[in-house]
């Protein structure tokens, strides 16, 4: 028989297609883990609507349950948003060692532009807070560039959502 331990376990084990250093549980974008009988349930939002990385994830998930002897059953929830507040902190370290900015913890209301360019973002490769927003559009919705003053070099930063 199947445990729920061993399905996070098993989801665990997964990259994110995008950024394989972190897993789709370290994402945080994994709900929720059902079991009844031989089938498991997963619930799972993808960061967000119009991820091409959907279909994927789904299927990745859905062969690590069914290597594990159950049936799968993986429902995408789109009516609850993903938010950078659900990567674990193992997972923002991950980013980190990779050379990934990540983000910082979610304030009240909505970031603003003023917040992008201000100095309260720290360089993953050296840890200096001397960085500047150099676009705000980076190679996917939830990343910007930034670089660094102190080591000069460029990285991305995950935008708070």
């Amino acid at each position: 028989m199947v445990t729920v331990e061993a399905v996070w376990e098993a989801l665990a084990e997964i990259p994110d297609p995008e950024i394989p250093v972190i897993s789709l549980v370290d994402l945080g974008v994994v709900k929720s883990v059902e079991i009844e009988g031989d089938r498991v349930r997963v619930e799972f939002t993808p960061t967000f609507m119009g991820c091409p990385a959907l279909e994927a994830m789904k299927l990745q998930m859905e062969g690590a349950i069914t290597a594990l002897g159950a049936e799968p059953h993986v429902d995408v929830i789109l009516d609850d948003s993903w938010s950078t507040d659900r990567i674990t902190a193992e997972g923002r370290e991950k980013l980190r060692v990779a050379g990934f900015g990540p983000p910082t913890p979610r304030a009240a209301g909505p970031t603003t532009l003023v917040q992008l360019q201000s100095k309260a973002f720290r360089c993953p490769y050296c840890g200096s807070t001397e960085t500047r927003l150099d676009n705000i559009f980076g190679p996917t919705p939830c990343r910007s560039v930034r670089y660094c003053e102190s080591c000069r070099q460029p990285f991305e930063q995950f935008k708070t959502i």
